[in-house]
């Protein structure tokens, strides 16, 4: 398990296009994928313990975001044959599992998590409505201990993005596994 940080991207970098499918081959396009407000992208797998000490507290953001304004959609990368427990068929049981309320797609050429420049699970972008980055960072400032957090960045973008509000220029990394990149 190699630490990684999410790379630094220019706020206002325009969103790239995507087309994916879920496990069950349903299709996903980004431009339909939007809330009305704008978009959060979270690549994030099934494996990674930085991931799966998250995927609660995005599941729980993803719901109040919704009636904001922003959908949520979870892309997997990790498609790797080194990785069976992020394969799709593992993926439909995380869905089912965890009560994952939102699209999550699988990234099989690896192509999208390299338009976004993801460097790992999770890492997490929050577009507004002209498909423009708002945020790109951690989720909030402890992934371990949810009863030790004390700043909700994320949530806080969302909820100033839906207001209409500044979002903070400062923004932390997010961290986690690297993605499993295939040779």
């Amino acid at each position: 398990m190699a630490l990684v940080e999410s790379v630094k991207i220019a706020l206002g970098t325009e969103m790239p296009e995507f087309e994916l499918k879920d496990p069950n081959g349903k299709t996903c396009q980004s431009n339909q994928a939007y809330g009305k407000k704008g978009l959060l992208i979270a690549f994030t797998c099934n494996h990674c313990p930085y991931a799966q000490a998250v995927w609660p507290r995005l599941i729980k953001l993803a719901e109040d975001a919704a009636p904001l304004g922003v959908n949520t959609v979870g892309i997997n990368p990790n498609i790797h044959p080194g990785y069976p427990e992020d394969a799709p068929e593992r993926m439909k049981e995380k869905i089912k599992e965890w009560g994952i309320p939102f699209p999550y797609l699988v990234d099989e050429t690896q192509e999208i998590a390299k338009a976004f420049q993801a460097q790992c699970t999770p890492d997490l972008y929050l577009f507004d409505s002209t498909h423009r980055l708002v945020y790109h960072g951690r989720l909030d400032d402890n992934w371990k201990d949810e009863s030790k957090v004390k700043r909700h960045e994320l949530k806080e973008a969302i909820e100033n993005l839906a207001a209409g509000k500044p979002i903070a220029s400062k923004q932390y990394p997010s961290m986690g596994c690297s993605i499993k990149w295939r040779d």
